[in-house]
């Protein structure tokens, strides 16, 4: 869990501040309990609500945004999916010293899998690509663009700035050399489709070691279907890769390791398990590029 700050513009939240909002605009919920939820979340602080919901707060301005898309798609989008994804049960407005809105959800249930701890990892490899075929089927008209779901291209700069911060901690030979082949990869050719963005081990849930639910959809959008990729790197090992990709139909551009490249150095020193997740992601994807054929 990190519970300090990771951002240099991100406000104080508490759980008092929680109780404050929850008395001033719902009232009926406020002599609830409420407990931080552990988690390594970067972009929102969560607490847990009673037995069955959550209060959701963004930590920086730049999550904002994400309450209102999360408020109008995420109700639109649960119905055709395989697994639970969360659905605002009420939004709340900017109080009690806290700048911008806030969400309550209901609670789901289950564990964040850690790589190399998953009892059936042939499953839930399977269970995630049922997962995101399913979120890239729905008929994406009227969706936001998503941040992510953008050409490898367009994040070149920046993810050629963190190789460079990264000199002495990874071999940045290799890292350059893999993101230059990732860079070669064309554009995905087909319509724009509903992409989650953000796959990372702690936005997965399991019960009893199967895919019981996909939570933070931060970076919902309509993009480039390859972004959901991440998964098979961030989670999966090598053997359950080619399980997962078995049921996808998109081309394998590397956008995990731009991702990794770029939050390793951000949360080195700020959220540990953010951190390893990204190094566990740059040794998969480099070992991947060494190994290649």
């Amino acid at each position: 869990m990190c519970a300090g700050k990771m951002h240099a513009d991100e406000v104080d939240i508490d759980e008092s501040l929680v109780r404050r909002l929850l008395a001033a605009q719902f009232p009926q919920w406020a002599d609830l309990p409420v407990e931080l939820v552990d988690s390594a979340g970067t972009c929102n602080a969560m607490y847990r609500l009673g037995e069955d919901m959550a209060v959701r707060l963004p930590r920086v301005e730049w999550a904002v945004a994400d309450v209102e898309r999360e408020y109008e798609w995420l109700p639109r989008l649960a119905l055709p999916l395989p697994v639970a994804i969360p659905v605002p049960l009420e939004k709340g407005m900017p109080a009690e010293g806290y700048p911008w809105p806030w969400s309550v959800y209901r609670w789901l249930d289950g564990e964040t899998p850690a790589v190399g701890r998953i009892a059936e990892p042939g499953l839930l490899a399977k269970d995630l690509a049922e997962f995101v075929a399913a979120l890239h089927r729905i008929d994406p008209v009227d969706g936001p663009p998503a941040d992510r779901g953008v050409p490898l291209a367009t994040r070149d700069a920046p993810t050629r700035a963190a190789i460079r911060e990264l000199h002495g901690v990874i071999d940045t030979d290799t890292a350059n050399a893999a993101w230059d082949l990732a860079l070669q990869a064309p554009e995905w050719p087909g319509p724009a489709v509903w992409v989650h963005g953000d796959l990372q081990p702690g936005n997965v849930l399991t019960v009893r070691g199967q895919l019981s639910a996909v939570i933070d959809f931060g970076c919902l959008g309509v993009g480039d279907p390859a972004v959901d990729l991440i998964v098979a790197w961030s989670l999966l090992t090598a053997d359950t890769r080619n399980v997962f990709r078995a049921g996808l139909r998109v081309d394998d551009a590397t956008w995990a390791l731009s991702i990794a490249l770029i939050e390793l150095p951000y949360y080195r020193d700020s959220n540990p398990v953010m951190a390893a997740t990204a190094r566990h992601v740059i040794h998969e994807v480099l070992a991947d590029h060494e190994h290649a054929p």
